[in-house]
């Protein structure tokens, strides 16, 4: 029997964020499609992909870290969901009601140390909630000013609870076109 493709997410790490990591977007989706991904499309400029494949998440990440790597000539980290669970994600936001702006899902490969909120710094009105392999947060004050250290998420990547919903929106789409 031939494997499903599964529609995925990728989030790539702190790229199109102030002068240098600078990936234009139609690359991203040529590299993409260099690796096989079907139906790829980007987000935002700040590196959000969504597409199918047969590859694992293993792999995905794998491929798009290398390509990457090549483009950037330096690493360039990569978290991947898939759709299920970019929408699980955002069904799981313990600030639901709250400004999507405001609230936001750190990203992490791993699921999240048990004492990872003790090691917080910085803190003010930021109210913080571990999820399964994320860390959510609403700056109630708002991002720009916040000085909010969480180490727990240093290597993860960040996006906005409005973000998030239309990942997982375009991630439904991606899986559903698949399923016919």
């Amino acid at each position: 029997m031939e494997s499903l493709m599964t529609a995925y997410i990728a989030l790539l790490r702190a790229v199109n964020l102030g002068p240098t990591n600078k990936l234009p977007m139609p690359e991203l989706k040529a590299m993409c499609e260099r690796l096989g991904f079907a139906d790829v499309k980007t987000y935002i400029a700040s590196g959000n992909v969504v597409f199918t494949t047969k590859k694992t998440g293993a792999q995905v990440k794998a491929g798009l870290e290398a390509e990457l790597a090549k483009f950037a000539g330096k690493p360039v980290g990569v978290i991947v969901r898939t759709a299920e669970e970019m929408a699980g994600v955002l069904a799981a936001n313990p600030f639901h009601g709250k400004p999507g702006n405001w609230s936001v899902a750190i990203f992490l490969d791993e699921p999240p140390p048990t004492d990872a909120l003790d090691t917080v710094t910085h803190r003010n009105r930021e109210e913080l909630a571990l999820g399964r392999r994320e860390i959510y947060v609403f700056y109630a004050d708002g991002i720009g000013d916040a000085k909010l250290k969480i180490p727990a998420g240093k290597n993860g990547t960040m996006r906005n609870m409005n973000t998030i919903a239309k990942l997982a929106e375009m991630g439904r789409a991606a899986h559903e076109s698949e399923r016919g």
